[in-house]
């Protein structure tokens, strides 16, 4: 039975990813990236499915636990009635291969410790073919393209499919493990010098962290969240995976349950803005580049998500051998997601493109005729009805989110060619986004219920629509926003927290019931202080801090009946959604609508809204 999320540690080398429980147990890993098949998969199964276990053999053993400051390398203190020692874990930024390395220290007394590591390449599916290495000190595991070394300074064995080793630690010793991967063709892995990577692995997180210009209150909260941002980003291409993960379930024992281990170009401007706001220009100028080679091509292929390196074909398939997380079934591999059309997305990459501009990222020309393409077709297909930004699977609808956002594409491109003096059809995209806005006005506002509604025609709400005045479409002042964020508190806030929609009505294709979206809270925060309802603000973001583990990590949404994190984990776009609001915040003068048109100094948007 795996942990609950809360008791996950996330370790990383900005190429992949493991998790690490608080029992001692690597659960989850994906080599060498982290779309990789895992070759731990516990986490959705079993231990027989894949775990790397090193913890003291005493039942009383007690745990306590930290993360390095300004690092993704963990601590782990073990006290037992007879000794006490420390697990320090951590993945050494890459080199040649990817590495696992667990170093035990021996702090006072004597600590009875066992190590077993059982390799399940292909998500559990494949047991290898185990060798001990020449010089006794480890192992050789084989399937297929896949080999695995492990490294060890005391005698295994093995026993049921599995590698065992039982040994003491007394106070002074000291004994490193590691775990190694290559291409099951080449050469094994050099021996990792562990002592010398943990220093380079300290240094590299620590003055990487020491970059980051946030200050105030929030400052550890908001740093961890950009070092866990910096932990899923693919370094050699700068993509950034919403979650190192796949299949954790929205909702206990569901079938909501999707592989997040892509790139959704949603996240564009939400990655973009944090990694510039935090003073990470290389981080920001990498995703920018990323974000403009994904897209490259016919407009008309352009999809919501891509793989690491801009792959377009993300097939999902069932892992059938997997029982699943606490058996939420299916286990999910792929993302038939990434065929959708969703228009929002435009919204996204010509805003992220916009602000990337207005920093000084690029020079003002760099990716115009590919954005110019985009924002053209966009205008040919934003009437179409589309699956929206839940990527439901009960068919495509007017969705007013993705109306809004198609303005915002063509709301960004107008100020882009405006303030640059770049080479557009202003004339014919002015037209078009006063038409967009006006039909979102007119049919995705339903003056009965004095709120603005999930799609056209419905009478459901939807949290989307909380980012109505975060990105300029009408201010805060408008009695339509006003009486939107009156529904959406009336009928969406449960426990102090934002739904995404009432799943319950069974609309989106799937069964009924998930938890709550994190983002969605934090965007409820950020329209409380454009209400001018700080106190109430303040309060609802510290309970969103007392939600993240013990580590400060976030989930994709919470259960506030089990009081328990759900979904992939951590996901980045819930640590993006603290550090904005954490800004918003901070700021003097008050919430900073970072996305909207008081960027580039002027107020068309608004002054357009006023006419709808």
């Amino acid at each position: 039975m795996p942990l609950r999320l809360e008791d996950y540690a996330l370790l990383g080398d900005c190429e992949s990813a493991a998790l690490l429980g608080r029992d001692g147990s690597v659960d989850w890993l994906c080599w060498p990236r982290f779309d990789s098949g895992a070759l731990l998969a516990a986490l959705l199964g079993t231990p027989e499915h894949g775990r790397w276990l090193l913890a003291p053999v005493d039942v009383q053993a007690q745990s306590q636990r930290r993360y390095r400051a300004g690092t993704v390398i963990v601590e782990t203190r073990w006290e037992t009635p007879s000794g006490c020692a420390v697990v320090t874990d951590f993945m050494p930024v890459r080199g040649v291969s990817p590495h696992l390395v667990r170093i035990v220290s021996g702090l006072s007394g004597e600590v009875q410790l066992r190590m077993e590591l059982v390799l399940r390449f292909d998500y559990g599916g494949t047991v290898p073919w185990v060798a001990r290495l020449p010089d006794g000190r480890g192992i050789r595991a084989i399937a297929g393209p896949d080999k695995v070394v492990l490294r060890s300074p005391v005698p295994s064995r093995g026993e049921d499919l599995r590698t065992l080793a039982d040994f003491p630690v007394r106070a002074g010793d000291r004994f490193a493990f590691s775990l190694s991967y290559t291409p099951s063709h080449l050469p094994d892995p050099a021996p990792v010098d562990a002592e010398a990577a943990l220093r380079r692995t300290d240094a590299f997180w620590t003055e990487w962290s020491a970059r980051c210009r946030h200050q105030g209150e929030w400052h550890d909260a908001v740093l961890r969240s950009h070092i866990t941002l910096k932990a899923l980003t693919y370094a050699p291409t700068g993509a950034i995976v919403a979650a190192p993960t796949t299949s954790l379930p929205e909702q206990q024992g569901g079938a909501r349950n999707w592989d997040y281990r892509y790139c959704w170009l949603r996240d564009a401007t939400f990655t973009l803005l944090s990694l510039m706001d935090a003073g990470y220009m290389d981080e920001a100028r990498a995703w920018r580049e990323w974000l403009l080679r994904a897209v490259a091509g016919l407009p008309a292929r352009a999809q919501i998500m891509y793989g690491l390196g801009g792959e377009r074909r993300l097939p999902e398939w069932e892992v059938p051998w997997l029982p699943g997380y606490e058996g939420a079934r299916p286990v999910r591999v792929g993302n038939a997601a990434h065929g959708q059309l969703q228009l929002d997305v435009f919204g996204e990459v010509a805003d992220a493109l916009y602000q990337a501009r207005c920093a000084g990222l690029e020079a003002p020309d760099a990716g115009w005729d590919l954005e110019r393409a985009l924002v053209d077709h966009l205008c040919t297909v934003w009437e179409q009805p589309d699956e929206g930004i839940w990527e439901v699977r009960g068919g495509r609808r007017h969705f007013t989110h993705s109306k809004v956002m198609a303005w915002v594409a063509v709301d960004r491109a107008v100020r882009a060619a405006q303030r640059f003096g770049l080479q557009a059809p202003l004339e014919h995209w002015r037209d078009m986004a006063q038409r967009i806005h006006g039909d979102a006005c007119s049919h995705g506002y339903d003056a009965r219920l004095g709120t603005f509604v999930q799609s056209y025609g419905s009478d459901q709400l939807d949290a989307s629509l909380l980012l109505l005045p975060l990105v300029g479409f009408l201010p805060a002042s408008d009695p339509r926003i006003q009486g939107t964020l009156a529904a959406i508190e009336h009928r969406l806030l449960r426990d102090g927290l934002v739904l995404r929609y009432d799943t319950s009505r069974g609309q989106d294709g799937l069964p009924p019931g998930e938890g709550a979206f994190l983002p969605c809270s934090f965007w409820f925060v950020d329209n409380l202080l454009l209400q001018g309802r700080r106190e109430q603000a303040l309060a609802m973001f510290e309970r969103l801090l007392s939600l993240r583990n013990d580590l400060g990590l976030l989930a994709e949404e919470y259960d506030p009946v089990a009081g328990r994190q759900l979904g992939n984990f951590p996901q980045a776009f819930s640590h993006l959604a603290l550090a904005d609001t954490a800004r918003n915040l901070g700021s003097a003068h008050g919430p900073v609508q970072r996305r909207q048109v008081t960027q580039s100094g002027n107020s068309d948007g608004n002054s357009q809204a006023a006419h709808c």
